[in-house]
């Protein structure tokens, strides 16, 4: 029986009537750029809000700022503070930075000190951003991690909670360290648990925001192998309880406060994981959904239809999650960032499937940025509406699915092995048709290609071969033109038929248009 004050959640969930769904972005800023980014300046006030005053009309509809990794970048007094342990006067060798490489210990000390620096002279950044954001219109968030990962093959890392490193016990597998996830802590475990409720709870005293995040793909894995289906259950108990949190601050406060999370992207990985979103949408207590890859790719596939579906009649605000890096497969070096085109083409597709919101994570202003950050500013103003990205240049490229639960199959269309004589066909989501005009079809094979290309079933002339603009393959691609008349709005195929075996390791249908 679910108790009478989540009842009233889910009630006050459709009476905040305040997540119609509005085309626009969602940006992550995350819980160490700006400190690392800012460190040797004047940390002035003025500094602080010009994190937030650049995003000023804009289509930024929410900015998130995330407080927090495995340490909080401001005072808490419920968890450790990033400069926990720190001596301002002390070298780069200091306890807390000994495990640290030596070459790594100055950038480090840059977040570091600068969280302090602030603290020490009473600049609550948080406080100053939230109340920025709302100035300009915008909702400001706080985006909770809520299993932080970085850096765990080094137990002494400064990143680290004394919590983490004294329980570990607590960690979700205990018998192995076979990579990064088996380290992170287990929510089967009900001090876990509430070790969180209470960060929860000290954000909403401390601090007057639009909207909370739960950050469930920071890093994707909270329970045991073969625990997740009784995982669900509490992840759902955790929800209710966050969102009764929020609704006592709602009444203290006078305003809505929004309760967001971020899941995986495909509904049977985010089940298979311990995630049951639909249920938490259902009962109103998510007003922003967030489907997502983790890390190593944007994913150009999300499958927002089904979400869009397993959504219908409730008010929850579906986002799009596109993260920073573009491969076409796991294995694909070297690692690069997404340029304007390519998320134009993602953003496309998104919004085209259904989704509301564009979501960027680890889209900032600097260093972790797009490939050139002179397009940032354009971005901002485009990728939110189909609206604003119509008669825009854009690319569209395959990529893979990042995150799979354990036993589950990991499936990547790249590469792909091709038989003579053989048609083999991919499909990619393409967003709105073409206004006018053709599209190159681009593919990389190991060898020379000779064969066939055609798109939705309309050959391709063959057009050469060139290098393409980064992102891109680190090889010249091989050009087909599409007419005009082939692609349609939604999803293409492009079907192969090679003379010789092959072997394609890059795919993407480019539309032209304006810069």
């Amino acid at each position: 029986m679910i108790p009478r004050r989540y009842v009233l959640g889910a009630v006050a969930g459709v009476l905040r009537g305040a997540t119609v769904p509005q085309p626009g972005i969602a940006l992550n800023e995350d819980n160490s750029h700006f400190f690392f980014t800012r460190a040797g300046r004047p940390l002035t006030e003025e500094l602080v809000d010009a994190l937030v005053d650049q995003y000023a009309g804009t289509q930024v509809r929410e900015l998130l700022f995330s407080p927090n990794s495995m340490r909080t970048s401001f005072a808490s007094r419920v968890w450790d503070p990033i400069w926990r342990g720190y001596d301002p006067e002390g070298a780069d060798d200091q306890a807390l930075l000994r495990s640290t490489a030596p070459a790594a210990r100055a950038s480090a000390r840059r977040w570091i000190h600068t969280a302090w620096q602030l603290n020490r002279d009473g600049i609550d950044v948080y406080t100053r951003w939230l109340k920025r954001a709302r100035r300009h219109g915008i909702a400001g968030w706080l985006s909770m991690r809520m299993n932080d990962l970085h850096n765990v093959d080094d137990e002494q890392s400064f990143m680290h909670s004394e919590f983490w490193r004294a329980n570990p016990g607590f960690r979700r597998v205990t018998h192995r360290f076979s990579g990064t996830t088996d380290r992170a802590l287990d929510y089967g475990r009900p001090e876990v648990r509430e070790y969180h409720l209470k960060l929860v709870r000290e954000l909403a005293e401390r601090y007057d925001f639009d909207g909370l995040e739960l950050d469930w793909m920071r890093f994707g894995y909270h329970f045991q192998p073969g625990r997740e289906s009784a995982g669900r259950v509490l992840l759902t108990n955790f929800t209710r309880e966050v969102r009764g949190i929020l609704n006592h601050w709602e009444q203290r406060r006078g305003h809505a406060i929004r309760l967001g999370a971020r899941v995986p992207s495909r509904p049977t990985t985010a089940l298979n994981l311990g995630y049951d979103p639909v249920v938490w949408c259902r009962e109103g207590l998510l007003d922003m959904l967030v489907v997502t890859p983790f890390w190593a790719s944007i994913e150009t596939d999300l499958p927002i239809e089904t979400w869009r579906r397993a959504l219908d009649g409730t008010r929850t605000v579906l986002a799009a999650g596109l993260e920073l890096l573009i491969r076409p497969y796991h294995e694909f070096t070297p690692l690069q960032t997404n340029s304007l085109e390519t998320v134009r083409g993602a953003a496309a597709a998104m919004l085209e499937r259904g989704a509301d919101r564009i979501y960027l994570f680890n889209y900032m202003d600097s260093e972790t940025a797009i490939e050139r950050l002179e397009d940032y500013p354009a971005l901002l103003r485009q990728v939110g509406s189909l609206e604003t990205l119509a008669g825009r240049a854009r690319r569209h490229v395959v990529t893979y699915a990042d995150t799979w639960a354990p036993g589950e199959t990991r499936v990547s269309t790249l590469p792909a092995d091709l038989r003579p004589g053989q048609w083999c066909g991919f499909r990619l989501g393409t967003g709105p048709a073409p206004e006018s005009g053709g599209a190159e079809v681009r593919l990389v094979f190991d060898t020379p290609f000779d064969g066939e290309v055609r798109v939705n079933g309309v050959p391709c002339s063959a057009a050469g071969q060139r290098e393409l603009p980064k992102p891109g393959p680190g090889r010249p691609a091989r050009i087909f033109i599409a007419p005009g008349s082939a692609l349609g709005a939604g999803d293409n195929v492009v079907e192969l038929a090679p003379k010789t075996g092959n072997r394609l390791t890059w795919l993407e249908i480019a539309i032209p248009g304006r810069a």
